[in-house]
């Protein structure tokens, strides 16, 4: 009976480690047809120094829900100053669910975005300013109670100052009462804010 001789089974390429890719090359990357090509991209880029702004500019036109996801989550991680503006651009947005998705990853940062959010307490566009007290649902930032008193005193927006009482009915103190007074006297035709604001001052004089 002859030899039969083994044949011999090179290991696959597939276990070999893939060469890192660079940044060039990454940013490149994040404009793949495949969405799946453009998932990776963002997992890799994390680790080049203008992540951040790279993937902030890309999510303004990323219209796969799912490389959005994984855009966000890597800006949650990566918690870097220079994507917040980026970020709060984002806020402008036509695309509702993109807004609503930036509101949820807002939530998720550090008291970095707390200047910026400020800031934007004072923007022209009330529904920014909206989406801003959204916002300070989750943050509770120290100073979050001023921030929402100078809101129910200054805004001249009903549906602004609407959503202000409302976070002051969970957050409000003793320093809140005064403003939440004037603010009635303010929208006496408004029974929203008539309702909001009684049930804002019944529950700081029960606590």
């Amino acid at each position: 009976m002859g030899l039969v001789k083994q044949k011999i089974v090179k290991p696959t390429e597939r276990g070999k480690p893939q060469p890192r890719r660079g940044c060039n090359e990454l940013r490149a990357a994040l404009e793949d047809a495949d969405p799946a090509g453009r998932r990776q991209a963002v997992r890799e880029i994390a680790q080049c120094p203008d992540a951040a702004a790279s993937l902030v500019s890309h999510l303004k036109r990323e219209e796969d829900a799912a490389v959005r996801e994984v855009i966000l989550t890597t800006l949650v991680r990566l918690n870097d100053p220079s994507a917040v503006s980026g970020l709060a651009d984002c806020l402008r947005s036509e695309d509702v669910a993109l807004r609503n998705e930036v509101i949820e990853t807002f939530k998720q940062l550090g008291s970095e975005t707390a200047p910026i959010l400020r800031s934007l307490l004072a923007d022209p566009d009330p529904d920014m300013r909206i989406f801003v007290v959204n916002i300070l649902d989750s943050e509770r930032h120290p100073e979050v109670e001023t921030w929402l008193i100078d809101v129910i005193e200054r805004d001249s927006h009903v549906n602004v100052c609407a959503t202000a009482v409302d976070l002051l009915c969970e957050v409000g103190t003793e320093a809140a009462i005064d403003p939440l007074g004037r603010l009635k006297a303010r929208f006496q035709s408004e029974p929203y804010i008539q309702f909001a604001a009684d049930l804002a001052l019944k529950r700081i004089r029960e606590v």
